[in-house]
């Protein structure tokens, strides 16, 4: 069995830094990532800079990185706008990201569930005229913090409609991070149901009550292939204040590599990276992988930019 790693990290990890981090150390990031094996790395978002001010240099960004042929490098894209702003850097893949809930939809894109179709829909048939894949998010698949749990097939229901304009894949997000085992197989119920196999779909789990392996087995065992995670676990949803961060990269391929599961990835090679970029923004990984391995990583993974925080680089 192999999986596939949608390394978030350069995305939805630096988004959530109250410090804006430098470009030079985001195209280092990224470089690391795929040095370590990372073949889909999440790169940046063309969000307006005023909503999401640590990624404004997006276009700075991929104007510089150095390309790694066979990986892939998606942006999220949230409207025509971004869209216009991502063809222009010559990308080839992009992300939409929807709400499985009115609160978090109003919130986060300024929409209802119902009318945010309205504006994903050219984005996705101008995207595929230009032959960019596009992923689809959803969000608050098991919870809201505003409306308390969600059911199934609701989720099954906007996860199908996005999956109909022609995304090739959606991600299923436990943006808050309360989902458990039985949920993750209800909600993949929910979706066999609305006629959607395990072969379009990801999951995004938050570690917010020590559930994101023990989900993210659970859906393996569904027969999903492909896992979001970020590396050393930093991230978390700027528009859901009682989400933390993201399944842990090392983690996860720490459990895979644990089970014969094939990646790709070089668990200690990610770790080093995490361990650099832990240096850089002033506190520990919270991935329980990387402290482990800590003492025994080169001195690679030690920050080159010694002593700085993002704001006095």
């Amino acid at each position: 069995m192999r999986v596939t790693v949608y390394e978030v990290g350069p995305r939805d990890g630096l988004q959530n830094e109250s410090a804006v981090v430098p470009v030079e150390v985001k195209r280092e990031f990224v470089a690391r990532l795929a040095e370590a094996g990372l073949t889909t790395i999440e790169t940046t978002s063309f969000v307006h800079p005023k909503w999401v001010p640590q990624l404004a240099d997006a276009g700075e960004l991929l104007e510089s990185l150095p390309r790694v042929p066979g990986v892939r490098y998606p942006v999220l894209v949230p409207n025509e706008k971004g869209l216009d702003r991502a063809l222009k850097q010559g990308v080839t893949d992009i992300a939409i990201f929807g709400s499985a809930t009115e609160s978090f939809a109003r919130r986060n894109l300024n929409r209802t569930v119902e009318s945010q179709f309205e504006m994903f829909a050219p984005v996705v048939e101008r995207a595929l005229a230009h032959g960019v894949r596009v992923r689809a998010y959803v969000s608050m698949c098991f919870a809201d913090p505003w409306e308390g749990p969600v059911a199934p097939a609701r989720v099954a229901g906007v996860g199908r409609r996005l999956l109909d304009l022609g995304c090739h894949e959606l991600s299923l997000g436990d943006t808050i991070g309360v989902g458990t085992p039985r949920q993750v197989e209800d909600l993949l119920d929910a979706f066999a149901e609305a006629g959607v196999g395990p072969e379009r779909l990801a999951v995004h789990f938050h570690d917010t009550y020590g559930q994101a392996l023990a989900n993210t087995l659970t859906a393996l065992r569904r027969g999903i292939t492909v896992v979001d995670s970020s590396a050393g676990g930093i991230g978390g949803c700027p528009y859901a204040r009682s989400a933390t961060g993201n399944l842990a990269t090392e983690d996860l391929v720490w459990m895979l590599d644990g089970l014969g599961v094939e990646t790709g990835v070089d668990v200690r090679s990610l770790a080093a990276t995490s361990l650099w970029l832990a240096g850089i923004l002033g506190r520990p990984s919270p991935s329980r992988v990387v402290q482990a391995l800590a003492r025994e990583l080169p001195d690679r993974s030690r920050p080159r930019i010694q002593g700085k925080r993002p704001e006095e680089v």
